[in-house]
């Protein structure tokens, strides 16, 4: 039997820490964190730290073409980069190191084979460093567990969509577009056995990649889609875009760079060359394909699960950083109406932000002894606790409880 970390329920401040699949730097939360079956969470603050560029391709780089030797020296150095992050973000909310309880970091990924003879994955940034330089107990590497437990690792923001977005009258669709888009599906007043969740497909991951080869390198991404909204969407390329296998696979199921990197962003561009499309309708053209992905999903795997009315009633909340690309927003809401199309923001959340706050939140039921996964959205054999603890300040193993210096 799993034993419970620490039990107290007494409001909590937890650090969580994330770096996505677009690998252009770490978002950091301070998160007040109460409750037991109910949980509670306030943001209390947050802070974007980017990436310098070349740090940026020495992490994209390494996710497939690294070597050992980069990766294990690389893995070292994001760890100091998440603790200045996580000692910035603190000292934002006006507190001390001491003050606060845990840290949970997702760190970077490098590689995510959930479909592999043998299935692993594979994130750094490594946790013993954050531990060191805050003197904060670190819960990090949260995917290997849910992999053990014969899932596939992802998505694992569902439990804090879950216990902080579910409504009592209405349907909810949270679509994160970062590097990869990820949807977590909450009917109303759904239980955690109700939910679903899966990777939609590629997020802004294909866009970023697109822009930064058509204006050689200048641009790391199309600021608030306007680039995008120059051009006009080629549905000869969209079509053979949309043929990709991964979309038509039904749930459980994540992705990543290793279906949707650079490989296929070269088949893109090489159909663009051929269709002789201007830069413009090209980049306009691979946002309609994000915008299409999860339309497509909504209409694959959720809308069938709903009436039409309740349909109707559906909110679909957009977090990440494609929700301030405006043109995607335009696009994704025609194609999904008559759902609602939101923002973190129009319900008192940040869009940049939500998926820190997740692992804040797995990282402080990993501290109680409560298992953060959710079976029904990785196709893990049972609910498990989640991610490695590395004790920080004094570590008092009679009582199982961290005290941190």
């Amino acid at each position: 039997m799993e034993q419970s970390v620490t039990p107290d329920t007494s409001p909590q401040y937890v650090v969580g820490l994330m770096c996505g699949t677009s690998a252009d730097g770490i978002e950091a939360v301070v998160v007040e964190i109460s409750g037991g079956d109910g949980l509670k969470a306030r943001l209390v603050a947050h802070r974007s730290r980017a990436f310098q560029p070349d740090l940026r391709k020495c992490i994209l780089h390494a996710c497939l073409h690294g070597t050992v030797a980069e990766i294990c020296e690389l893995n070292f150095l994001l760890g100091e980069h998440f603790a200045r992050a996580a000692l910035a973000v603190i000292r934002g909310a006006g507190l001390k190191p001491a003050q606060i309880s845990v840290i949970g970091s997702h760190g970077q990924t490098v590689h995510h084979l959930p479909r592999a003879r043998h299935a692993s994955t594979l994130q750094i940034g490594e946790p013993a460093v954050i531990a060191e330089r805050t003197g904060i107990t670190t819960v990090a590497d949260f995917r290997v567990r849910d992999m053990a437990a014969g899932g596939q690792g992802a998505p694992l923001v569902p439990y804090a969509d879950w216990a902080l977005y579910t409504d009592p009258v209405r349907p909810r669709v949270l679509q994160n577009i970062g590097g990869i888009g990820n949807l977590t599906f909450l009917p109303a007043r759904a239980s955690l056995e109700q939910v679903m969740a899966f990777d939609t497909g590629p997020g802004n991951m294909v866009i970023d990649a697109v822009v930064a080869r058509l204006s050689d390198g200048r641009l790391g991404y199309d600021r608030n889609g306007a680039w995008a909204a120059k051009g006009h969407v080629s549905e000869k390329l969209l079509k053979l875009m949309l043929a990709h296998p991964y979309l038509r696979r039904r749930p459980p199921k994540t992705t990543g760079r290793e279906e949707f990197g650079e490989m296929f962003v070269a088949k893109v561009l090489a159909g663009a060359r051929r269709l002789r499309l201007s830069d413009e309708d090209v980049v306009a053209t691979v946002t309609a394909f994000t915008a299409a992905t999860i339309a497509q999903a909504c209409e694959r795997f959720v809308w069938p699960k709903l009436t039409v009315a309740e349909r109707a009633q559906t909110q679909l909340v957009v977090g990440g950083g494609g929700a301030k690309n405006r043109t995607l927003l335009r696009m994704l809401a025609e194609r999904v109406a008559p759902a609602g199309l939101l923002t973190q923001e129009d319900l008192g959340w940040s869009s940049s932000a939500k998926e820190a706050v997740a692992f804040a939140i797995m990282a402080y039921e990993t501290m109680r002894g409560r298992p953060s996964n959710v079976p029904s959205a990785t196709g893990a054999r049972r609910a498990v606790m989640l991610g490695k603890i590395v004790p920080g300040g004094r570590w008092n193993f009679a009582t199982k409880n961290a005290e941190n210096t």
